[in-house]
């Protein structure tokens, strides 16, 4: 029993020791780009008719006139570059410093603090995402069951032609093309914002299209894969109907490895988001990040919606392993 607690306590220490290391690697890498990319943030809020005294009160207002890094290699009187050591006084780790502390800084054009920005943002996009994996899981779930149960029939070769179209159209043309039909053409649905439930048909659909269909073909497959299993025609020779032959013994062990996907791809829809977001001007996180962050060089912004996302990504990963062990006690015993 000891050995099974050290266990458990050895694996969540391990798991939070990964998470730690994952997003200080993807804050570090962020942090590297934006330095690498030409301009000076203080130019592209003042513009260029600013006076000198005021874009050096902004850059010490920032930060900014100190290094990005713990060294650099500047040039001499000679244009040589040199090794220069600038150790902790630096812009990475004055950010560091402030994230433990729970800031994420200040918005350099609104000066406004970066987290704010983002809790007002953030639900919008949790809520898309969501939309958009429920939309998918109602076109994939029944439309695979139906595939795999008639497998090599016209009803299964148009369920493969169904995913097939939703995996080749990317995002921002299946967007513009709803846009069109239903809000231009038709005129039944708003082409952008959020206000009602309405607005959120065109976006999602848009959003959970490529997931939708990729589910699909992977419960197409494990269903099939699961009906010539022996547990499937012990039940059958029990008198049991196919109807519950299959959603209640063949779609939950089919849908082990589909739940993994769904974790996975909750990642993939917040991050995926931004297209969608800018296509239909839904106020969330991925046009904050856009618009705000990499349009006006806000270098705060960006990382903090870097940071909220790489976080959604790691518990939605963590979320999906226990519901993967919830479903097959075999990864519970091991």
């Amino acid at each position: 029993m000891r050995s099974v607690f050290k266990h458990k306590v050895f694996s969540a220490l391990r798991r939070f020791a990964i998470f730690l290391l994952v997003v200080w690697t993807v804050v570090s890498l962020v942090t590297l780009l934006i330095e690498l990319v030409p301009g000076d943030p203080a130019v592209a809020v003042l513009g260029e008719q600013a006076t000198p005294e005021q874009f050096e009160q902004f850059r010490q207002l920032h930060g900014l006139d100190r290094p990005p890094f713990f060294f650099s290699f500047p040039r001499d009187a000679q244009n040589n570059r040199h090794f220069q050591w600038h150790g902790v006084k630096n812009r990475y780790t004055d950010y560091w410093i402030r994230l433990l502390h729970g800031d994420m800084g200040r918005s350099f054009r609104t000066d406004r603090p970066v987290i704010d920005l983002i809790l007002e943002r953030y639900p919008a996009t949790i809520q898309l995402a969501l939309s958009a994996l429920l939309i998918a899981i109602l076109i994939a779930i029944p439309l695979g069951v139906i595939a795999g149960k008639n497998r090599g029939t016209w009803i299964d070769n148009l369920a493969s032609i169904v995913a097939l179209i939703g995996i080749s159209l990317p995002g921002f043309v299946i967007g513009p093309m709803l846009v069109y039909v239903f809000a231009v053409k038709l005129g039944w649905l708003a082409p952008s914002g959020r206000f009602d439930w309405t607005d959120f048909i065109l976006p999602s659909f848009t959003l959970g299209a490529a997931l939708a269909a990729i589910l699909t073909r992977m419960v197409r497959s494990s269903v099939i894969e699961e009906l010539g299993e022996d547990y499937v025609r012990t039940a059958r020779a029990k008198g049991l109907s196919e109807t519950k032959v299959v959603y209640k013994h063949v779609l939950k062990n089919g849908l082990i490895p589909v739940v993994t996907i769904l974790g996975l791809q909750l990642g993939v829809l917040l991050a995926g988001a931004i297209i969608t977001e800018k296509i239909f001007g839904w106020p969330g996180l991925g046009l904050l990040l856009v618009e705000d962050g990499i349009g006006k060089r806000d270098y705060r912004v960006v990382q903090g919606c870097v940071l909220v996302i790489s976080i959604t990504y790691i518990v939605a990963n963590m979320l999906t392993d226990m519901v993967y062990r919830w479903l097959d006690p075999r990864i519970r015993l091991s």
